[in-house]
């Protein structure tokens, strides 16, 4: 009896543990799978604007874009029912950094559709570089 009791008591424990919240490129919280890498980071040596027009670019063109936040420099849209948070800091004057972070409508972390996207947005900045 004490063993069941146990048993429950750890699954209970593993099911709480395995939901909560997440934080979003933006500053928001969300409820979704927590701990589990959603973001991908680069760095590219091409003013802020240009990477902003490209990223702008790609989610229009491979989903819809739903938010462009001027002030917080952070683009929202959503891609193969994914929900995408695109940050561009350009507190670098040379290098401008992006973080890309993509979660499913369930809140599960997508490192896969980040990353695609992430290579949307170089080969968008190779094109127009000429």
């Amino acid at each position: 009896m004490n063993l069941r009791l146990l048993v429950c008591g750890l699954l209970t424990l593993l099911l709480l543990g395995g939901t909560g919240c997440y934080s979003t490129q933006e500053g928001g919280v969300r409820a979704g799978v927590p701990f589990a890498k959603d973001t991908i980071t680069s760095r590219y040596e091409v003013p802020w604007q240009k990477v902003r027009d490209a990223a702008r670019e790609v989610l229009k063109r491979e989903g819809q874009l739903t938010n462009d936040d001027s002030v917080t420099f952070v683009l929202q849209g959503v891609v193969n029912n994914r929900k995408i948070w695109i940050k561009i800091d350009n507190s670098d004057p040379r290098i401008t950094q992006v973080h890309i972070q993509a979660r499913s409508k369930s809140g599960a972390a997508d490192v896969d559709t980040a990353s695609e996207i992430d290579k949307q947005i170089y080969g968008v900045l190779l094109t127009t570089a000429q």
